[in-house]
């Protein structure tokens, strides 16, 4: 995946609001100085997502499938994760990215 980096709280809060909806190859990788348990919604996101919590070793902590778009209900992490990937609807199952898996990306340390 081609991600977009957000490292800043303003570009944490405003996350994928108002966009159009992510290609195949596409993502937002939300990178966070600490591990904690992690809450995100889909306020103003107009298409559904799938958002993966990620722990500092770049293992995935859960997945919310399929979000549904503009709503302000919390998406619970379950469990402490310091990274969370967020990538179109559905991409997560066509992958076959399940919790435990590891994600591979310099912000984790991990990158080949």
């Amino acid at each position: 995946f081609w991600v977009e980096i957000a490292d800043t709280e303003e570009k944490r809060a405003r996350g994928l609001m108002f966009r159009d909806p992510l290609p195949d190859d596409r993502g937002m990788l939300f990178q966070f100085p600490d591990m904690a348990e992690r809450g995100f919604w889909m306020e103003n996101t107009p298409s559904s997502l799938d958002i993966v919590y990620i722990d500092d070793q770049g293992r995935i902590v859960s997945i919310a499938r399929h979000t549904t778009p503009f709503s302000r209900q919390n998406i619970p992490s379950y469990g402490a994760a310091r990274g969370v990937l967020e990538v179109r609807a559905g991409r997560t199952e066509e992958i076959g990215a399940e919790p435990g898996d590891v994600v591979r990306h310099p912000f984790f340390n991990n990158a080949d």
